[in-house]
């Protein structure tokens, strides 16, 4: 039998080694910002094309390097980080494989221009699937400038496998803004298709925080600093107000290098487990200073995950620093959530709209007469309340005298607030107006988006928002969709937009506005990565369930009915978007069951 083992050609092994460090255009933003870093450089910018696609430059004033090592940083295992084994117990630089210019140049065509800062001049090499094409001198700057082009242009199999590029720069970003927070005293800046998207100056962190993620976050910060022996945990967590619905804003460093690690977050998240709505995320950036002997970081191919010699000391430091943070800045009395009146609070509100009401109106259905009502108190114990206090959605806003105090023996009734109770022939359903409203509004959006027949309530003083650049870029993204469904949004500057128009369902104004949209664009990241919805079909989830008519709204008999038929008139009643029951059905057979003679336990004796 032949022998049938044999070593790969390098360029192969090259292009298999690549698959591990290298996976889209972020990747190879990540080494070189990294490279730069470990160069010395305190001003590094980064250049993109179509999202890393066609181009990626990064060009720092770092060290720069001599002809000869220009040429051996392109070799698989060749590092200036480390010497000896002992070396890896002690690392304090990002690189120490001396794989990511390797894989790089496996999988792209690089052009490297680099020069000593007491050399007149410079070497360039030009490299194509890890070949060297050509290597001479040249003049440039101190320092180094490598252009990453085409990138897995000799893999097209993975080319393919990358997505949009409004997707593929976000993920850039990503990564750009946590190199640029590990290092607030460094320059940066980052231009996409020559626009630039970041311009950070150097400066400390707070400055850094506030310049990446808008000038409102740092009314949100929390200082976070405690040492205890050889651990030191330094930086900011957010407010509750800062949460968000989709994780993405959690910044771990250990030692300067940015960390995965969900036992780390899991200390933040529990200090916040009273503090937040549910499926929200509190923001952070936090770094751990320690000795490098007590951990490890070569266990992964990106180097993103790291090990602790005693993991839960550093659980338990964590979690006790950002409690003590909380604590000492006076976050908690701030930290309610949509807090429901008391009990009190809503009898004083009926009770004052019953004094203004007519004393025709005062013995109407919809009001509690001030007789004996304790134990009616007790069996409502949510309270109603007085449809004075909301503003009516529109599409279920009906002209007219309200029909509640019409003697009908079929009319929908409200309970709490929250459900309607209405017959059918073989009995009644109870509806869940909230998810019923979803359902209707979803319906609706997305034939606006197929058929581009908004409606939209133009403003009478237009608001401009700004927005993190990440944001912006996906805000940009999804402009032509977010303005068929009934806004009117325009671009105003960099990262910034002007607000002319709402769609005519919602009704608010003010900081709202951002708000609104800020949320919309968290749900439809949310969407796309975990629900895996189309980008239509998660704009109109996700301001369906921001404009619906909410649990503990008070509904006239007419907009019960109008939401009824409205409900029943779509294609899916059934279910929310959310996946949710919009109405249950109870049948005669069903009650009959429920209230029929039940068999005695024994015998029954005289």
């Amino acid at each position: 039998m032949p022998d049938v083992i044999h070593l790969l050609p390098d360029s192969i092994a090259n292009q298999i080694a690549a698959g591990e460090v290298i996976q889209r255009p972020a990747s190879a933003v990540k080494e070189l910002l990294e490279n730069s870093i470990d160069a010395g450089s305190t001003s590094i910018t980064l250049v993109v094309k179509d999202a890393g696609k066609t181009l990626i430059q990064v060009i720092d004033n770092g060290c720069g390097m001599s002809e000869t090592d220009a040429r051996m940083a392109f070799e698989r295992h060749a590092t200036s980080k480390i010497s000896s084994v002992d070396d890896l117990f002690s690392i304090r630089t990002k690189g120490f494989r001396g794989e990511a210019l390797a894989s790089i140049a496996a999988v792209a065509q690089v052009e490297l221009k680099t020069r000593l800062h007491d050399e007149p001049l410079g070497t360039c090499i030009y490299l194509e699937g890890s070949e060297v094409r050509s290597q001479e001198p040249c003049q440039t700057p101190a320092g180094t400038i490598i252009s990453v082009k085409n990138l897995f242009y000799n893999v097209p199999a993975r080319r393919n496998f990358l997505r949009s590029d409004a997707a593929e720069l976000r993920h850039i970003i990503e990564e750009f803004q946590r190199v640029a927070l590990a290092h607030p005293n460094i320059f940066f800046s980052m231009y996409n298709n020559e626009v630039e998207i970041f311009h950070l100056k150097p400066g400390n962190l707070r400055q850094r925080i506030t310049t990446v993620f808008g000038s409102a976050s740092n009314e949100k910060l929390v200082p976070v600093n405690e040492q205890a022996g050889v651990v030191k945990i330094y930086g900011f967590v957010g407010k509750p107000a800062f949460a968000r619905k989709t994780r993405g804003e959690q910044y771990f460093f250990v030692n300067n290098r940015y960390v995965r690690n969900n036992y780390l977050n899991h200390a933040v998240f529990i200090n916040y487990a009273d503090l937040l709505p549910p499926n929200s995320y509190p923001f952070f950036v936090l770094f751990i200073d320690i000795d490098p002997s007590s951990i490890d970081i070569n266990v992964h191919p990106a180097k993103l995950e790291v090990k602790f010699e005693d993991e839960k000391l550093v659980y338990g430091f964590v979690r006790a620093a950002v409690r003590h943070a909380l604590a000492k800045f006076s976050v908690t009395p701030e930290l309610d959530f949509d807090q429901e009146q008391s009990l009190n609070q809503i009898q004083a509100q009926q009770q004052q709209a019953m004094t203004n009401r007519p004393s025709s109106e005062r013995a109407s259905p919809g009001f509690l007469e001030k007789r004996d009502t304790a134990n009616w108190e007790k069996l409502y114990e949510i309270g109603l309340k007085t449809q004075t206090e909301f503003t009516l959605p529109s599409d279920l806003s009906v002209e007219g005298e309200d029909p509640a105090s019409e003697e009908s023996s079929i009319r929908p009734i409200q309970i709490h607030c929250r459900y309607i109770l209405s017959q059918i022939k073989s009995g009644f359903i109870v509806i869940d107006q909230q998810a019923a409203h979803e359902r209707i509004l979803y319906e609706k959006y997305l034939r606006a988006l197929n058929s581009h027949a908004p409606g939209t309530q133009r403003q009478l003083f237009p608001r401009t928002v700004h927005f993190s650049p990440d944001d912006a870029s996906l805000l940009r993204q999804i402009l032509s969709d977010v303005n068929t469904i009934g806004f009117d949004i325009q671009e105003f500057g960099q990262d910034s937009f002007i607000i002319h128009g709402l769609p005519a369902d919602i009704q608010i104004d003010g900081e709202e506005q951002q708000a609104l949209l800020e949320q919309i664009l968290e749900d439809y990241k949310n969407n796309l990565t975990v629900l895996r919805l189309s980008p239509r079909e998660s704009l109109a989830r996700s301001l369906s369930q921001r404009a619906a008519v909410k649990a503990g709204k008070a509904l006239t008999v007419r907009e019960m009915q109008t939401l009824i038929d409205q409900l029943f008139a779509c294609e899916q009643p059934y279910l929310s978007p959310g996946r949710k029951n919009t109405f249950i059905t109870f049948d005669f057979e069903e009650l009959d069951k429920l209230f029929s003679p039940r068999q005695p336990a024994g015998k029954l004796t005289s």
